[in-house]
């Protein structure tokens, strides 16, 4: 593992910094094909999005893709994940006036998934901890993932891959790690993220993708009835691209009922720098 702090290959940080005491801060996680970050525009923009919502002075992305190429040095492939804080500074909860925000920048190797996935699919599970409505950070890849934490806490059988995470009120929104689409009628149905939920850059991708090749994508409130009346159902993130869903809940689905077309576009275009 490679880690730069503000461009230094010193990991260490403030121990005032605001991201450990209140997760005050973002984070995205990009795949690294042929040295080169995947979908660097589309992380930059939620990224300064998410900034720009929760007032984090916005970093540079020369600054950013710099010291990104820096920690990858001359890997060819692995994980980068950029995590922007408020910085240090202030005790309790109001941030300071004037702070310097902190990069780090971590370079790890790549997850090593079994190779069949894609065709095989996945076994999902459901997850008990709920989701709680959070309108203004909805959408956002905070530092806080208690919630998802608690979730991927309830099982460490190596039979499923994911579990799938219900709000509050029953609504269904995503993985503990992924975004979640089912497959119904010719169209793609996804879970609505305004009130809780991360809008993943493949789910952006996907439904940019779909809607190209004519595969329309409605983001709705879903049940687990509708899961269970889908012709399909699969998973996305920047690290695993597609991964259809073969078992939910004692439901079999056919992985091959996810478009080929879809797959094939997505799988190509959501690993390349772009």
């Amino acid at each position: 593992m490679v880690v730069l702090v503000n461009g230094k290959f010193e990991p260490t940080v403030s121990v005032g910094d605001r991201g450990l005491h209140y997760g005050d801060g973002l984070f995205e996680t990009l795949a690294v094909v042929e040295g080169r970050p995947c979908l660097w525009a589309r992380h930059m923009k939620r990224l300064l999005r998410g900034c720009n919502r929760l007032g984090i002075p916005e970093p540079n992305p020369e600054q950013l893709i710099e010291e990104g190429l820096k920690a990858i040095a001359r890997s060819s492939r692995g994980v980068l994940k950029l995590i922007i804080t408020r910085g240090a500074g202030g005790r309790g909860y109001l941030p300071p006036a004037n702070v310097e925000a902190t990069r780090i920048i971590q370079f790890s190797a790549w997850p090593e998934y079994p190779s069949d996935l894609l065709s095989q699919g996945v076994r999902v599970r459901l997850c008990e901890t709920r989701l709680g409505a959070t309108p203004s950070l909805a959408g956002l890849k905070t530092l806080n993932r208690l919630e998802q934490v608690l979730a991927r806490s309830e099982w460490d059988s190596p039979e499923f891959l994911e579990g799938v995470v219900r709000d509050t009120a029953g609504r269904v929104i995503e993985g503990t790690m992924s975004n979640l689409f089912l497959v119904a009628g010719g169209g793609l149905r996804t879970p609505d993220l305004s009130r809780c939920g991360i809008a993943g850059v493949m789910r952006e991708l996907i439904m940019e993708i779909g809607e190209s090749l004519g595969i329309s994508t409605t983001q709705e409130d879903l049940t687990l009835d509708d899961i269970r009346q889908a012709d399909g159902m699969f998973l996305s993130n920047s690290l695993i691209g597609i991964w259809p869903v073969r078992e939910f809940m004692g439901v079999a689905y056919n992985p091959a009922v996810v478009p080929s077309p879809l797959v094939t576009a997505v799988m190509d275009r959501g690993f390349r720098f772009d």
